[in-house]
């Protein structure tokens, strides 16, 4: 077993992985472990599928990659159609990156480009959530609202404006859940109007909130009323779908869910499924052309944008889901899922709330359910119940952080979409018997 130091989950040494097949995954040392929430919910087929294999083994004996601005490619051109079949006619230019983090970079970008293209450049400003995440390249992190990530980082970052989290089960103070959606909206058209509009870029927000929330979905109708703030005042929505899209929550793209579009959403994770690093920033159509007719092309990308064996192994990914119809299957057992671990873990007073949509789902931990306090940020409950997972041979995501930037516990389970039955079941065993010995041993 390697020696690397790791922080996430309290250990002193990581063990090093050797094989993945389907739902597990396999260390030196012969071990296995249940992959209950993809990685970071990144893995949507798991590991070590055969047919995705050989389409990144087929392009590779062609060609590794064809640069960007010299060729366009067949994997390239079937996974953009298929993108653009996926998310609507509404949508049409498609910028290909490597991460999530890249994604929202370019996002970011393109909001500024397409108003400098409508010769409307003072549009500069962004307005971003508290408690959210979009990634780790400084522009991603100006619009972070996530302490523990932002903090070595501050004085370098975007000026950007930030508006209340949108969480059904942490209301503003004073306000029921049913009058949240209301508040916000009109807490995010005061802010516009302070910053001016004409001043005002983009609103960027996760329609289920990740890593900085604990999974924590947008309350009913916030992105409609959102939607309508912005268009009221001519400001782009931009939609971070990296965790929650690529049919994660149960539809393609999450905000389906709420029946809206944005004007650009980036997308990752559950798009290429891990097998190689693939994201994309997708663009309404009037944005793309508006950018190309008046300034020739969209100004973000990377030498390896629209990598072409990364394209295939999208592809590959993508064509699975969809022959498989596990997007829809996600929304009908995702459901199931979140019931059967909620019966499984209310015995434990301490759980405090289950919440998501489709295999994107959060488990909040506390230390008294009536009030809603959260544990000491010391215990550091959510990273033990992770640690001990691990050792029992389940792998899930703790989360921490999420109540005044620096107290509360979440775990995430996000199991690949195609887990079979007797895998969700042990996913469900092994994750309350670590939940049971955490909160043993106090």
């Amino acid at each position: 077993m390697t020696a690397n130091r790791a922080i996430g989950w309290g250990m002193e040494t990581l063990p090093r992985i050797v094989r993945g097949e389907g739902s597990y995954l396999y260390d030196a040392d012969g071990r296995r472990y249940l992959d209950g929430s993809g990685g970071p919910a990144a893995f949507s087929i798991g590991h070590g599928n055969r047919e995705v294999n050989a389409a990144i083994t087929e392009q590779l004996e062609k060609v590794a990659c064809g640069y960007r601005y010299l060729f366009t490619s067949e994997p390239l051109e079937e996974l953009t159609s298929l993108l653009r079949e996926r998310c609507g006619a509404e949508f049409g230019h498609i910028v290909y990156s490597c991460s999530g983090s890249e994604a929202v970079e370019s996002a970011m970008k393109v909001a500024l480009q397409y108003w400098d293209a409508r010769g409307l450049r003072t549009k500069k400003r962004f307005i971003e959530r508290e408690r959210s995440y979009h990634g780790n390249t400084l522009g991603a992190l100006s619009v972070t609202g996530f302490l523990e990530r932002r903090r070595p980082f501050e004085g370098s970052l975007l000026d950007v404006s930030f508006v209340s989290a949108a969480n059904t089960y942490r209301p503003l103070a004073g306000l029921a859940a049913s009058e949240l959606t209301v508040a916000l909206a009109d807490e995010l058209d005061a802010r516009i109007k302070a910053l001016g509009s004409e001043h005002v870029a983009a609103f960027i927000f996760e329609p289920v909130v990740g890593a900085a929330g604990g999974v924590v979905p947008a309350p009913p109708g916030y992105a409609k009323a959102v939607r309508a703030v912005c268009d009221r005042h001519n400001v782009l929505v931009i939609a971070d779908e990296v965790m929650c899209g690529s049919g994660r929550c149960g539809t393609w793209r999450a905000l389906e869910h709420d029946g809206i579009l944005p004007d650009i959403m980036a997308v990752g994770k559950g798009l290429a499924g891990g097998y190689i690093p693939l994201a994309a920033t997708i663009l309404r159509k009037e944005l793309g052309e508006t950018i190309v007719s008046e300034q020739g092309a969209i100004l973000t990308g990377h030498t390896y944008s629209g990598h072409t064996t990364a394209c295939a192994a999208g592809l590959a990914v993508q064509r699975i889901i969809e022959r498989e119809s596990l997007v829809s299957h996600v929304r009908i057992r995702g459901e199931a899922l979140r019931s059967d671990l909620r019966a499984a873990l209310n015995r434990f007073e301490e759980i405090g709330d289950v919440r998501g949509r489709g295999y994107l789902i959060g488990i909040e931990f506390v230390r008294d359910r009536a009030t809603k306090e959260p544990f000491p940020a010391e215990r550091a409950v959510s990273r033990a119940i992770g640690r001990r997972a691990l050792e029992d041979g389940l792998i899930c995501y703790p989360c921490a952080g999420h109540v005044g930037g620096v107290a509360g516990d979440t775990i995430i389970v996000a199991p690949p979409y195609n887990t079979r039955e007797a895998e969700l079941s042990e996913l469900i065993e092994k994750l309350a018997g670590a939940v049971e010995r955490t909160l043993a041993a106090g």
